[in-house]
């Protein structure tokens, strides 16, 4: 790998550490505002809610210009929204505004992979880059949950500066004021990013115009048959990501009797999975061979009501290690695949635009459906069962769609193929 490749996979894992830490120290703001539970996923709804809103134009603006640049750029977006935290801004609001970063961030995050390295790195490239992400995301939600812990948060409490009144008074405050130091870590890094020397022709500013090359750059992805099934895939797997998250919380108060900062742990657990996943996807599946981690999918959604039957902590570690762990290796060569064809059809920032969109709307849904489900004080155990039905019955649609694709003709002698 390139040496730059290292500088773009340290800038991500702190800019992701300091996302995770972030969601559970606003959990932790909003139960000390003793807010209802339903309001808890309803956080992550609102940082998605960017992804969505401004996918026809963040891939034109990570195209406009060095894609450090941009992450550096958009990073300090997310410092501005960790620090609104701070000045009675509601936490979901505030939260949203880290998203607007983070959505913008995307695109010129993943879009540089395709401008630095060439196609058959891209495999060993996305597993590396998830594993750091995974990484960041289990010391993102173990330190999150360390900085609200009784014990952390009395020693930052206890810090007192002399004829300065810091307004810093609850544990969530005093966790995200350290939060913000990483997302400033984070940026120094991203002014470490080399220039590609990649750039792309004018990008439109018309937002009619955008908003009309977008749809036809999501269109376009939809109908290749490569595009569409990895596509499908990862849009499933953020989608269902991101409702695990808050399963995993509620499940380990339900079935476990665990608080936040401990069952925040437990979120750490699936991504260390992932992260093996990740790992091992990397080292042995090939682009060309990518199509066939697909039954894992399958896989993964019949193990995931499992957890249903597990009553102690020590027997919650496998399982959720071994659903986390299928998840990184069915998604890694899906991602890779995808951008890959997203290279090849049209423009890193623009193929990441449309990836993040059909993502994050997914996620948008389905976090909806499940606040909706909490609020109807549906069981969780009843919760967990449908999720893990729904992501086996979807994972198996698509692998029909992908035979239907390949008795037309040979869609995956595509893969590798490069744009001229």
């Amino acid at each position: 790998m390139k040496r730059g490749f290292y500088t773009i996979m340290a800038a991500q894992f702190f800019s992701s550490l300091a996302d995770n830490a972030l969601l559970i120290a606003a959990i932790a703001l909003l139960i000390e505002m003793h807010t209802t539970e339903w309001m808890k996923p309803m956080l992550k709804l609102f940082f998605t809610i960017s992804y969505v809103v401004l996918a026809p134009f963040v891939g034109a603006f990570a195209d406009s210009m060095p894609k450090g640049k941009a992450m550096f750029l958009t990073n300090t977006i997310k410092v501005a929204g960790c620090l609104l935290m701070f000045f009675t801004v509601h936490p979901l609001l505030a939260y949203a505004i880290v998203g607007f970063g983070a959505a913008a961030y995307s695109p010129a995050k993943y879009g540089i992979l395709t401008e630095l390295l060439p196609p058959e790195k891209l495999v060993a490239a996305n597993g590396w880059i998830e594993g750091t992400t995974v990484g960041s995301i289990i010391l993102g939600t173990v330190l999150g949950g360390a900085l609200i812990s009784p014990t952390v948060s009395s020693a930052l409490l206890a810090v007192d500066i002399p004829h300065f009144d810091t307004g810093i008074d609850t544990p969530a405050e005093s966790a995200i004021l350290i939060i913000a130091v990483f997302y400033v870590i984070a940026a120094a890094f991203n002014l470490k990013i080399p220039d590609t020397g990649a750039r792309y022709p004018h990008q439109q500013r018309n937002p009619i115009k955008l908003v009309s090359e977008f749809l036809h750059c999501n269109a376009t992805l939809w109908r290749d048959k490569l595009g569409q099934i990895s596509l499908a895939v990862t849009t499933l797997f953020w989608g269902a990501g991101a409702t695990l998250q808050f399963i995993v919380l509620d499940w380990a108060k339900s079935a476990l009797g665990m608080p936040l900062n401990k069952a925040a742990i437990l979120q750490g657990v699936v991504a260390v999975g992932i992260a093996l996943g990740a790992v091992l996807a990397a080292r042995f599946i090939p682009l060309k061979g990518s199509l066939r981690v697909l039954p894992v999918g399958v896989a993964m959604g019949v193990l995931v009501p499992v957890m249903t039957i597990v009553s102690s902590e020590m027997a919650a570690y496998p399982v959720l290690v071994l659903v986390g762990a299928m998840a990184g290796f069915f998604v890694v060569p899906m991602n890779a695949l995808l951008q890959h064809r997203g290279h090849v059809l049209m423009s890193a920032g623009h193929s990441i635009a449309v990836q993040n969109f059909n993502e994050n709307l997914n996620i948008l849904l389905m976090l909806g459906l499940y606040a909706l489900l909490v609020r109807l004080n549906l069981h969780v155990n009843w919760i967990i069962v449908m999720f893990g039905l729904f992501v086996a019955g979807t994972m198996l649609l698509v692998i029909g769609r992908h035979n239907a694709n390949q008795s037309q003709f040979d869609s995956v002698a595509l893969i590798g193929e490069v744009k001229h």
